[in-house]
């Protein structure tokens, strides 16, 4: 039996960061990256590396290029976590696993450091495999939950739910994580939305390598715990940009939104201490006449634009700043390529 499962990036459409605030945001997935697991039935237990796992390098310099690109840990740990995770979760819910062993292997496009989730892709994927070729079942409101726990508990990882979401859910989905439900229940109220009613969106992601995200999250995280008020009243500000692009796009108004995107991003470049090079995407798309934020902690940019010569005009701009434009893929090429039917046995 070969099972391959697939995980896609994802960008953030509005309210980032208020996935971990008690907040409201909404994410839509990029099927034109994905992270790729696959698995098959062996004698021993064998996780094999990727090229990102590699230790041999040509020269100096590409050590050290390849350190700035993936870290000093490639995917390995992803996946020898999330194997660890899966068995805990089952342990824990009294689920019988059967005793025969695999190699599980994986590869990735997802875009390293620019704000797209690679590393969730991967630990989802993998999660994917994992139910497969066990035959367990989990709601994709409990996964996201799994898939963070493999980064925060296992790995140390400071992250949050809300891409881990919507590479549950796919498509576009609107994300109510206000604190009693939270409190209560681990998880946010998840509504699915029909991408066919977003407008024309761009992705645009740069080639040069970027800072990870704790360079750009400032301490919001302990400035929100202290209760600085510019900082709670942003929060309360995103989740309000998010409900409001949601009501429109649900009401058919999916075109208007973008004034709210450069919102958002206007009051985040207020309060956060932004690069250069960051701020100059956004401003380069916005001077094709589009809308223009970052999709999550900078390096990649989401926003909507008019028509296809406004699409190309972005491109004329975008690429000579080593920048990849792209329409994003939301929905599958088929319909039966649903996340339920994502692992295919062979």
């Amino acid at each position: 039996m070969l099972i391959t499962t697939r995980a896609y990036a994802r960008a953030g459409l509005i309210g980032n960061p208020s996935d971990g605030y008690y907040g409201k945001t909404i994410s839509f997935i990029v099927r034109n990256h994905w992270a790729e697991v696959t698995l098959y039935e062996t004698p021993e237990l064998h996780i094999e590396p990727n090229e990102r796992d590699h230790s041999t390098f040509r020269s100096l310099s590409a050590l050290a290029s390849d350190v700035r690109q993936f870290g000093y840990y490639g995917g390995i740990r992803l996946l020898k976590a999330s194997v660890k995770r899966f068995h805990d979760y089952c342990e824990r819910e009294k689920i019988r696993l059967h005793d025969r062993n695999f190699t599980l292997r994986y590869a990735s496009d997802v875009p390293p450091q620019v704000g797209m989730a690679g590393s969730s892709a991967i630990i989802t994927a993998c999660w994917r495999a994992l139910m497969a070729f066990y035959e367990v079942k989990i709601p994709n409101h409990i996964l996201p939950g799994l898939v963070l726990a493999v980064e925060n508990d296992e790995l140390g990882i400071p992250a949050g739910l809300q891409d881990r979401v919507i590479q549950a859910y796919e498509g576009a989905v609107f994300m109510d994580f206000n604190r009693a439900a939270m409190e209560k229940r681990g998880y946010g109220a998840y509504e699915e939305l029909d991408p066919a009613l977003l407008p024309p969106l761009y992705v645009a992601y740069t080639t040069r390598l970027s800072e990870g995200t704790e360079v750009f999250h400032n301490d919001i995280r302990g400035r929100w715990l202290r209760g600085e008020r510019d900082v709670v009243s942003a929060m309360y500000h995103w989740a309000g940009l998010a409900q409001r692009v949601r009501d429109m796009i649900v009401a058919g108004r999916g075109r208007e939104i973008g004034p709210l995107l450069n919102e958002n991003f206007d009051l985040r470049r207020r309060l956060y201490n932004l690069s250069q090079g960051n701020i100059d995407m956004v401003e380069a798309a916005r001077s094709c006449g589009a809308s223009a934020k970052f999709t999550g902690s900078g390096g990649a940019i989401v926003g909507t634009y008019e028509d296809e010569a406004m699409f190309e005009k972005l491109r004329a701009t975008l690429e000579p700043m080593d920048m990849v434009v792209l329409r994003p893929d939301i929905l599958p090429a088929s319909p039966a390529a649903t996340p339920a039917a994502a692992a295919s046995a062979v």
